[in-house]
């Protein structure tokens, strides 16, 4: 996975704290849009931590298509051989 790029994490966040919530909100829905097989593994992180940023459980279901959005393709998107050991253990339970 050398190819992967480097964890994306805004500077904004660093410096100004929290994100107001329908910001929060926009920027999911932004990385839902422009997400790809290349960047879905930094761009799932980086949603679940604007949706732990949200204040309350209100403004979190308001984000939650996306967030299954995300979590689809994530899990369409795996190499192979991940989605097989996924799977694997399934069977076992």
């Amino acid at each position: 996975m050398a190819d992967d790029p480097a964890p994306f994490v805004p500077l904004k966040s660093l410096t100004q704290g929290r994100p107001d919530p329908a910001a929060a909100l926009a920027e999911i829905r932004r990385i839902y849009f422009k997400t790809t097989k290349r960047t879905i593994e930094n761009d799932f992180a980086h949603a679940v931590d604007l949706l732990k940023s949200l204040p309350d459980e209100e403004t979190r279901e308001r984000a939650t298509v996306y967030m299954e959005g995300l979590a689809q393709m994530r899990k369409e998107w795996a190499p192979k051989g991940h989605r097989q050991k996924a799977k694997g253990k399934n069977r076992d339970l």
